[in-house]
């Protein structure tokens, strides 16, 4: 018995060490995140950061820590709105520079996508808090398909009909 313990703990070692290595890949990127100043790395770098939130998510759904998951979307969210803001301060036109928006709003999409696969996990007490986040990122997708597709031409103008004379 103790040989068969032995045995198992070299591979069992791998996954112990791979809960922490995400949580110190996940700060080691938050933390180039909040220092980078630049919108569009800022926006590409937000690619990497939330994959590894999402990994971080999904193993704490797995072990049934649900808390941990709806700190880690909202944080996600606070990231995508970081983001956002700085591109709409840098670049303004969104005709002009529309790389970093297209690729915030992909990003946006993704998240949106997590949060709505998290949602039918998750037990109800833990429902409205991602409900809310979900509802945030919908907002900013909107707001992110308005400035990449803003409408260019008026609403036609309705032209009354012209009284036709009656024989």
């Amino acid at each position: 018995m103790i040989l068969a313990l032995g045995l198992l703990a070299p591979l069992c070692a791998p996954f112990a060490g791979r809960a922490v290595s995400t949580a110190d890949k996940v700060a080691e990127l938050q933390q180039h995140f909040d220092h980078d100043t630049h919108a569009t790395s800022k926006v590409k770098l937000l690619d990497k950061l939330a994959q590894a939130q999402f990994d971080a998510a999904t193993r704490a759904g797995q072990d049934g820590d649900f808390t941990a998951v709806g700190l880690i979307f909202e944080k996600y969210r606070d990231n995508v709105r970081a983001a956002f803001d700085l591109l709409k301060k840098q670049e303004p036109d969104a005709d002009r520079h529309s790389d970093g928006y297209r690729h915030l709003e992909l990003q946006v999409r993704r998240g949106i996508r997590e949060v709505e696969e998290t949602l039918l996990i998750v037990p109800e007490a833990v429902r409205p808090p991602l409900e809310i986040v979900r509802q945030n990122l919908i907002v900013t997708d909107d707001a992110l398909i308005q400035l990449l597709f803003p409408r260019r031409t008026k609403d036609p103008e309705k032209v009354p009909p012209s009284p036709e004379s009656k024989p």
